[in-house]
């Protein structure tokens, strides 16, 4: 008679690859959000303030994601 052995495989995720995804997870939070021009006042100054472009670009995603924004 043989005998039966059960394997089991271990699903072993990189730690580096978990950082990776939260860090994006994080950061695209961020943008969409809460960002209200500090991201393009890195290039373009106190303007970025005013012209809200990535606020503008992400405006439905917020409201749909329960963002409130005005």
């Amino acid at each position: 008679m043989s005998q039966l052995q059960r394997t089991t495989t271990e699903k072993k995720f990189p730690i580096a690859a978990i950082i990776g995804l939260v860090l994006i997870f994080v950061v695209g939070l961020f943008v969409v959000g809460f960002d209200q021009g500090h991201i393009f006042s890195i290039v373009t100054g106190e303007t970025a303030f005013e012209e809200l472009f990535i606020h503008e670009l992400t405006h439905d995603m917020r409201h749909a994601a329960g963002f409130p924004c005005h």
